[in-house]
């Protein structure tokens, strides 16, 4: 019950950012809202586990997604901030005011791979998953991180309409989520 209680609480605010998203299946925000919500329910289940056993694998495995999550989410947002040139009179209601960019961001980081701070999501989502996995919160991570694949598939529909071409082409030179990779 107290998780519930505490994972009801939590998700107020996560509502009351994406309150606007949730109208429509066919925009980025919608299945992000759901990717945080998996976020959420992991972070309800495994607080207790945060510093239970800090040399043990799952452990180990957990600090290193969540550095490289922290430093995913860091690079982009400063990134993003920097070259986005953004314009908050940008007509689009579901995005929030840092996302109305002008700018096509294809530097720093977002120069080998398109969705940082999606990918430092995901990272996360493993990162607390691997603080205390069990099959239950697995299941959840391999959820969440399908929302989040979603999620940027949506946002790219949403760039190519702003971006058009510019956009496309940049899809070719960069990957997803992992340099090189993917």
């Amino acid at each position: 019950m107290e998780k519930l209680v505490l994972f009801a609480i939590l998700s107020i605010p996560v509502l009351a950012a994406s309150w606007r998203s949730l109208s429509s299946v066919y925009n980025h925000g919608f299945y992000r809202f759901f990717g945080w919500e998996g976020i959420l329910w992991l972070f309800v289940s495994n607080y207790n586990y945060w510093f239970i056993d800090p040399f043990s694998t799952h452990q180990v495995i957990s600090w290193v997604l969540l550095v490289n999550g922290g430093y995913l989410a860091i690079a982009g947002i400063v990134v993003f901030l920097k070259k986005g040139k953004i314009d908050r009179t940008r007509q689009d209601k579901t995005l929030f005011g840092f996302e109305k960019t002008t700018q096509l961001i294809d530097t720093g980081v977002y120069r080998h791979i398109r969705h940082p701070l999606y990918a430092s999501l995901i990272y996360l989502t493993w990162g607390i998953c691997f603080k205390n996995p069990t099959p239950v919160l697995m299941v959840i991570s391999l959820v969440s991180s399908f929302l989040f694949y979603i999620t940027s598939r949506y946002d790219e529909r949403e760039c190519i309409a702003y971006f058009g071409d510019e956009y496309r082409e940049y899809m070719t030179r960069s990957k997803m989520f992992v340099p090189f990779i993917f």
